[in-house]
């Protein structure tokens, strides 16, 4: 059977969450699949969220490997924080190798990744963008699309490489920003930068800024089905990654991402 691992940080309610959304949807027969091992990044005690979702985890009968960053060699990271991240991602690496898994996924795993892994492991990551769009933070992406006066945005899954948020897109789905209820948004937006710059609004209004939450609103809604419909895809075999390269079903290469957007329900 299509086998993954899940890595996380268990930091919030949201990691829960979407734990148990790919759980159900494997349970649900939607993704032919199986979680192989979950790791975290937080051992018991860390994090009243990491404990639960570790507990949730060996109840439905999955290995759970736990290894503290917070704890592995505090001063070496202090010091040398990327050696401290190959020492790391060395030893997550010997830990985690003996479980069958064709891809990693990483679900709030809060930790930059070490080279070395990402070379021997098929990561995939959310970012909250389409792809070609801005690079950074949600909060960063949506002020670009707001100063650019961007029509469209999305969510990809990508590739992780040892270039931070530069691997290739692997899914991606996308919905328009301007047009119908969006209209008065950009209009009440407009009339804002007439008497304020961008950074003087971000500054006043910042995240509540409405067209600002409108964005990460409609963004908010497409990250968890994409994730479960990306996972989907790779256990149907619709699409597969071999090294940096996507490929479909037939074995042929892809020259881009697979577009989602059709299979990503939300609600309003």
């Amino acid at each position: 059977m299509w086998s993954f691992g899940w890595w996380t940080t268990g930091r919030d309610q949201a990691a829960i969450d979407l734990f148990e959304a790919v759980f159900n949807a494997i349970t649900d027969r939607v993704i032919p699949g199986k979680i192989s091992y979950v790791f975290s990044s937080r051992e018991t005690g860390e994090s009243e969220f990491n404990d639960r979702l570790v507990k949730t985890a060996a109840h439905f009968g999955i290995s759970v490997i736990s290894l503290s960053a917070a704890r592995f060699h505090p001063d070496l990271r202090k010091q040398d924080r990327e050696l401290w991240r190959q020492a790391y991602h060395k030893e997550v690496f010997d830990r985690v190798k003996g479980f069958p898994a064709q891809v990693v996924v990483l679900a709030g795993y809060m930790w930059v990744v070490s080279p070395e892994i990402c070379k021997k492991l098929s990561i995939i990551n959310l970012h909250p963008a389409a792809p070609g769009g801005p690079s950074g933070t949600w909060q960063e992406v949506i002020w670009q699309l707001l100063d650019k006066k961007a029509d469209k945005t999305g969510v990809m899954m990508h590739l992780v490489t040892s270039e931070l948020d530069k691997g290739p897109a692997i899914t991606y789905c996308s919905f328009p920003i301007q047009g119908g209820a969006w209209d008065s948004l950009w209009e009440q937006f407009e009339h804002m930068l007439q008497k304020s710059s961008l950074e003087e609004i971000k500054e006043t209004y910042g995240e509540l800024q409405p067209l600002f939450a409108k964005i990460r609103n409609e963004g908010v809604k497409r990250e968890l089905p994409l994730i479960v419909q990306t996972i989907r895809s790779l256990a149907k075999g619709e699409i597969s990654i071999k090294g940096s390269q996507l490929y479909d079903s037939a074995g042929g290469k892809l020259a881009g991402p697979y577009d989602l957007t059709d299979a990503i329900v939300t609600t309003a």
